[in-house]
Order: structure tokens, then sequence, then C-alpha cells
């Protein structure tokens, strides 16, 4: 037991404030214990997070400044390995033009070209899938969130191709997108499904909103139960119509948990590897990013590592530009308004 000192009259008997003192010692001093127990808790995260995240992240930067080791394709002679500068991140930004048969086009096989084909797939994918998701997820969400019996069954039963894994879900829809498969004899036609680049989206695209459109409804869901329903019933008194109310109350309230929840869709589908490898092998225009790095694995590990830093910053970019310009602030979302904020 500690004995505290107390703050003395000049009669030699305790002043008035000593009680207050010595209660904000304890405070100042059980604050510190909490604060060295904190840091010793998540020291072991940290630790563990340093060397599956930072580490990888670091060393691949490092590797793409890199050159690989091997044949050069131009002179045929063998090329070791050493400092290349920025040499494999121009390779792949920009395209290789006169091509190497002396015509002035830009040849379509150089890894620029690769690149800027890989990056217009992952974009057209992402922009396509995330607004098909978002507008069905908001419908989906709207309905789960009124009253009616076998509400908590369809909640559910909408978790079901969100559980599934995404090998199994590309696996799935491969056999229904067959030639002799499900869609084909149901709609009375004869696609290629994965013959052709529009078939071979539109495919990749049905599998993934099929997929991550209930990741959408909930977190949608989430954002709309966070709304008082008085606010609801004043605007119905006011004579509000539906659509007002949708539009008025619905939209901008729901709109942090929205934004969040495309912020989280777009870099998923940003990196989006799964459905396209294993329906289509990327081939018929539809190679992303992640395709295209793990296939210049094969060729060079630095010129991938390189393919996959330009990738990387990409994904920050758009991050980026969604929490600071567009809203999509998962931390103040999650805190309310202003509670996010420090005094």
């Amino acid at each position: 037991m500690s004995i505290h000192a107390q703050p003395t009259t000049s009669r030699g008997t305790p002043g008035p404030n000593a009680g207050h003192e010595n209660k904000e010692v304890d405070q100042d001093r059980k604050a510190k214990t909490q604060g060295r127990w904190a840091a010793t808790l998540v020291l072991p995260s940290m630790i563990v997070l340093g060397i599956v995240i930072v580490y990888p992240v670091a060393n691949a930067i490092i590797m793409s400044f890199q050159q690989d080791e091997g044949l050069d394709p131009v002179t045929g002679s063998f090329v070791a390995g050493g400092f290349a500068g920025f040499a494999n991140f121009t390779h792949w930004l920009l395209q290789q033009c006169p091509a190497p048969d002396g015509t002035t086009a830009c040849s379509p096989g150089s890894l620029g070209a690769q690149f800027w084909s890989a990056m217009g797939t992952t974009f057209f994918f992402t922009v396509v899938t995330v607004v098909l998701e978002t507008v069905l997820g908001f419908w989906m969400a709207i309905i789960m969130a009124r009253t009616f019996r076998g509400r908590s069954a369809l909640r559910a039963a909408v978790l079901v191709p969100w559980a599934i894994p995404t090998a199994v879900t590309a696996k799935l829809w491969f056999f229904i997108f067959a030639f002799d498969g499900i869609a084909n004899k149901l709609f009375g036609t004869a696609i290629l499904w994965t013959g052709s680049e529009g078939p071979a989206r539109a495919a990749i695209i049905i599998a993934d909103v099929w997929k991550t459109t209930p990741f959408m409804a909930l977190l949608i869901l989430a954002g709309l139960q966070m709304i008082p329903a008085e606010v609801y019933e004043a605007a119905k008194v006011d004579g509000a119509s539906a659509w007002q109310r949708f539009t008025q109350i619905t939209l901008p309230l729901v709109k942090p948990a929205l934004m969040v929840a495309v912020l989280f869709r777009v870099l998923d589908a940003l990196r989006m590897y799964d459905l396209p490898a294993i329906m289509t092998g990327g081939a018929n225009g539809t190679t992303t990013l992640s395709i295209l790095v793990v296939d210049q694995i094969r060729q060079g590990f630095n010129s991938a590592a390189a393919l996959s830093t330009i990738t990387f910053l990409v994904i920050f970019l758009v991050a980026f530009i969604f929490v600071r310009f567009l809203g999509a602030n998962a931390v103040q979302s999650a805190t309310g308004p202003g509670k996010g904020k420090g005094k």
C-alpha cells in the first residue's frame, strides 16, 4: 500500500485540494500503466503484420529495381543481374515503338501493350461489376430492412453466395457457361461463352455480381439500420413522397456506409484474379493485372516485382481518391461524424 504525501497548510494540516491532487496522480499513473500494457499487447500483432505485409512490400520494391538474369532477347548473350534503375518500370509503362520487325506500329506483344491492355480490362471489370453490385445490393438492402416474416432466414440465405470460396464459384459458373451447360440449354442458345471476348467478359461479370452483391447488400443494410424510424415518420407527416424520402433522407444518411462498401469492393475488384483465371485462363480479353503479374513471375521475378509495385500504387491511388475526395472514410463512418477526430 503506497502512501502519498499530502499538501499541508502553514499549521501542518492537509490542504483543501489534497484529495483532488492525489486523485489526479493516481489517474496519471493508471493511464501510463494502461499505455504500457496496450503497447505490450499490440506489439506481437505489429511484428506479425510487419513480417507478412511490410517486409514483402519492401522486398518487392527493392527487387523491382534489380535486373533479371538471363538471355538478352536482342543480342542473345547472357545478362547478369544488377541494378536496373527504372528500366523494369519503363518496360511496362512504355509501349515498344517501333516494333522489332521494323514497322511503325507498336508491338502488341510488348510488355507495355500487355500492361495497358490488362489495366483497361481490370478497370472495365471494376466499374461494371461495382456499379451493378451497388444497385442490386441497395435494392436487396431496402427489402431486407423491412419487417416481415422470414426476414432472418432471408438474410442468412443471402450470405450463401458470399460464403462460397471464389475458386469454387468460378468452377461452378465455368460449368454453367459451358457449351453444353445450363445457360445455353436454359435460353436455347449455342454461345461459346469462353471463346470470344464479349461473352467471356459477360460470364465473368455475371459470376462476380452473383457472388459479391450480398456483401454490398449487408454493408448497405447496416447503414440503413442506423437511420432512425422517426425521421421517416416525420417526413410522412410533412407529406413527403416515397421518392422524396429516398433521395432526401435515405441516400444522404446512408452515404457514409455506402461509400465504404463501394471502396471495399473497388479495391477487391482491382485485385481480381480467381474468376478470370479459372473461367477463361485470362484469354479473350480477360487478362487482369493480377493475372499478368502471376504470368510474368514465370519470366522474371524482378520484372514481376516492378509490375506488382505499379499495381500496388494504382490501388493505393484509387483508395486515396475515395477517402480524400469521395468521403469513404471507414474510421469516421464507424465512430460517427466528428468522433473520429481528436480534440
